[in-house]
């Protein structure tokens, strides 16, 4: 079904931000000043990040609100959950709360698998339902298949993303070329960088970039109808289709021309986030998450956002999920936990670091880089403009499209590539039966 409107929910959180603050997190745990109580508390984001300096309040709140219980984090990696996350949440030894990636390949997979607790109860009572929108909730719903967007809760965010692309204003001005707003706009301005021997876009064909400049030629071209269908199921997908195939040719194309470096091919998000962070590239598109990291690096410069000019569509969804393991010991503490992340002082903290979020204020942000992003998030939500990630439809898609993009910036056919995506899919969409 299409996707519910959201034109309410900047106005809704607003109001529901400090209406939470009261309802919180003040008692919602058995026994919570008892000294025997831990709260065991797991997640992925670095230090110096926004996330980690938000939750690093959390907790300092939590401890305040809970005198007492001892509180034992533990930094993990992102592939180290990815990978093991199911054998992890099967033994004994597991989290009472924890970081994990939304989608139906991984929170989806995890609740299908009976690992997770089912968090229903406490979005009524902690108003959860009422603060993440309909855009928003749909990462942390999940039904009895897995499958995004309707059912039980099994994860609560407290910020959201979404890719943009960021940009070089020194080099923008050198060239004379003004951030650009239409398709032809944007190609005019990397045909420029082009005659002056600059490669416009930084990439990386090695991890999870070359997918998404992918998925936002796709997105192009696709209806909210066809969104739906790919990532929760409710059609027939053609990867065939009119949007699908513009996007692998416009992919080829970038490449073929420069706009992309091929050599690009073998480098991580990490090498490619440098190479915008020293002026090699004017342009990355990626997700709102660099932000915190380049306001913290880039000292040589000025740089801000646009949104991918043209697209209605743009990918981007709530952000990683906090979830509860069944076997979670201080379930109650946990849930208290992931309310404290909601409240206004960590939201602020969230906003003023480089991140967006969920409440999506600019009241009190002091920097005009965040300004920007949370604005260009609140043009997304109040457009129906979230349409997710392209990895997240099946558990290997990620591997497949890493490798089908890998395929295309070395010059495979572009039917070969979308037949290879539709074996894949249609594969997983029969196992669910």
């Amino acid at each position: 079904m299409p996707r519910k409107s959201t034109g309410l929910l900047i106005a809704a959180l607003l109001a529901l931000t400090a209406g939470l603050a009261a309802c919180g997190s003040s008692g919602g745990g058995s026994g919570s000043s008892s000294s025997s109580k831990v709260l065991k508390v797991w997640w992925y984001e670095g230090p110096g990040s926004a996330y980690q300096i938000a939750w690093d309040q959390a907790i300092k709140d939590f401890k305040e609100q809970h005198p007492g219980v001892t509180v034992q984090f533990s930094l993990k990696s992102f592939n180290q959950m990815q990978q093991n996350a199911s054998m992890i949440l099967n033994s004994s030894d597991v989290p009472d709360v924890m970081e994990y990636n939304k989608g139906d390949a991984t929170t989806g997979l995890l609740s299908k698998q009976g690992l997770l607790t089912d968090l229903t109860p406490e979005a009524s009572k902690y108003r959860w339902d009422k603060l993440l929108g309909p855009d928003l909730q749909v990462t942390a719903r999940y039904d009895a298949k897995g499958v995004m967007g309707s059912g039980n809760w099994y994860g609560v965010s407290d910020y959201a993303e979404y890719l943009t692309v960021y940009y070089n204003k020194g080099m923008f001005a050198k060239y004379g070329i003004a951030v650009p707003t239409t398709m032809a706009q944007l190609t005019a301005a990397m045909d420029t960088f082009l005659k002056h021997g600059i490669t416009p876009f930084a990439n990386a064909g090695n991890d999870y970039m070359a997918m998404q400049y992918l998925y936002m030629m796709e997105l192009s071209q696709a209806t909210p109808q066809q969104v739906q269908d790919y990532e929760r199921y409710t059609g027939k997908v053609d990867f065939h289709n009119t949007a699908w195939t513009n996007a692998v040719k416009t992919f080829q194309d970038w490449v073929s021309k420069g706009y992309i470096a091929k050599n690009s091919v073998g480098l991580t998000a990490t090498q490619a986030g440098n190479n915008f962070e020293t002026g090699k590239s004017p342009m990355l598109m990626s997700g709102s998450w660099w932000a915190g990291t380049f306001e913290t690096e880039i000292k040589s410069f000025q740089w801000g956002t646009f949104l991918w000019p043209g697209n209605t569509l743009n990918a981007g969804s709530g952000g990683n999920l906090f979830v509860v393991p069944k076997n979670a010991a201080s379930k109650d503490l946990a849930y208290d936990f992931i309310n404290d992340t909601l409240q206004p002082d960590v939201q602020k903290l969230l906003a003023n670091n480089g991140a967006v979020p969920i409440a999506a204020r600019t009241g009190g942000v002091s920097n005009p880089l965040n300004v920007e992003l949370i604005k260009n998030f609140q043009t997304l939500a109040t457009n129906n403009g979230l349409a997710y990630y392209p990895d997240w439809p099946t558990p290997n898609f990620y591997n497949t499209l890493l490798a089908q993009t890998q395929d295309l910036m070395n010059g495979a056919s572009g039917d070969s590539v979308l037949s290879t995506l539709q074996t894949n899919y249609d594969q997983y969409v029969s196992s669910l039966g």
